[in-house]
């Protein structure tokens, strides 16, 4: 199981992952969930991933050995006219992806994966989309601001009553390390280093990003303080009356 967030406020987009995959208590191993292409002053595209770790390092590979040449390799992530046609690119090729591993025999269920895509494209607007393991997607609106994947219900209650679209980017980083910190709490199979990256709109190239390891001070900073936080917070509230 995995935990990423993709979110939108006013001034961009941010991005949150772990880095753990488990098959069982005895094999845990730590692995990126964050893709980037970069094409400065004209492209940014960020994709996290969660499911089966061989469907999404062979999306996440196919894509990128697609925008090695893109002259020569259509279609390619790093051609594509909008980002809508950038998620369609991604579905089809997770499609792929599933289909050819299913050929043995096995179903398609066994090599499910899910993916937040997110970024902007000179032309348009920055732009948020869930990706089903079928390869369909949509996209996030005003109602809803953000998207996770894996182990998400741990940490959505925070991101649903703090979320606003004037955060600053400082502050979206600190909302999401409280998320991620509620669910590493939760459940063993999401665990750090994060990976953090925010694209400031417009730009047309990564912002802020940052690997926290275990031992990060901020983070331990905002774990403990978020704890005591809720004792304070549980403490002040009245007493239930039988």
């Amino acid at each position: 199981m995995t935990y990423c967030v993709g979110l939108k406020i006013g001034s961009g987009l941010v991005f949150m992952s772990d880095t753990r995959t488990n098959a069982g208590v005895d094999n845990i191993s730590t692995f990126r969930k964050m893709k980037v292409w970069e094409r400065p002053d004209e492209r940014v595209i960020v994709l996290l991933s969660a499911g089966n770790l061989a469907t999404t390092q062979a999306v996440a590979s196919l894509l990128d050995e697609r925008s090695k040449a893109p002259e020569d390799r259509t279609p390619s992530i790093l051609a594509t006219p909008s980002m809508f046609q950038t998620a369609r690119l991604v579905g089809d090729t997770l499609k792929e992806v599933i289909r050819q591993a299913a050929i043995g025999g096995q179903s398609a269920d066994a090599f499910g994966a899910s993916f937040i895509l997110g970024g902007q494209i000179r032309g348009g607007e920055p732009r948020l989309f869930l990706i089903y393991p079928e390869g369909n997607f949509i996209e996030s609106g005003p109602d809803t601001p953000f998207f996770q994947i894996g182990e998400t219900k741990y940490g959505k209650p925070i991101l649903i009553r703090a979320h606003e679209m004037d955060l600053s980017f400082e502050e979206t980083a600190k909302l999401l390390l409280v998320s991620f910190d509620s669910t590493v709490k939760s459940n063993l199979s999401v665990g750090l280093p994060l990976d953090l990256l925010c694209y400031p709109a417009d730009s047309f190239k990564v912002g802020h990003q940052k690997r926290i390891e275990q031992d990060d001070p901020c983070f331990r900073a905002i774990s403990d303080g978020w704890s005591q936080a809720l004792r304070s917070a549980f403490k002040s509230l009245p007493d239930f009356e039988f």
